[in-house]
């Protein structure tokens, strides 16, 4: 019985995808070179494709760009108040909300970026608030 297990997982395991993972790796390794991999650690090369989990609000509260408005404007403070009470969870659905994904880039919190910019309508009463996840622009109506 044990043979069998033990075949059996390594026919499930490594045999009957062989074929496949080595196409798959054949198209990898063409676009993305070893050479260029090789430098980094797999915890390391984890976090440049997937970036970072662990977050520093405060840091990227002082990372933001303001457009029409100024940091002292009394929707920007109210705005930083309220995101500071929020749970963990609640500030990274935001986080996804504003870039679609849940993580910081693999480059590093310190020189990530966004903008927050006022949409100027006419009744800012009645604007949902909008974010363009590709430039990372949140439209907060005043």
């Amino acid at each position: 019985r044990k043979e069998f297990v033990d075949l059996y997982v390594n026919y499930v395991l490594n045999d009957a995808i062989r074929k496949p993972f080595e196409d798959f790796m054949q198209g990898f390794l063409r676009g993305c070179p070893t050479t260029t991999w090789k430098m980094f650690l797999p915890v390391e090369l984890q976090t440049v494709l997937q970036g970072h989990t662990k977050f520093d609000w405060h840091l990227l509260e002082k990372n933001v760009e303001y457009i029409q408005y100024k940091m002292l404007d009394q929707t920007i403070r109210n705005f930083w108040t309220v995101f500071h009470k929020l749970p963990e969870e609640k500030k990274k659905m935001f986080l996804v909300f504003l870039t679609g994904s849940d993580r910081i880039p693999g480059y590093g919190e310190e020189y990530f970026t966004f903008a927050i910019a006022d949409p100027e309508v006419a009744n800012p009463d009645e604007v949902c608030l909008v974010a363009n996840t590709c430039i990372h622009i949140l439209f907060l109506p005043r």
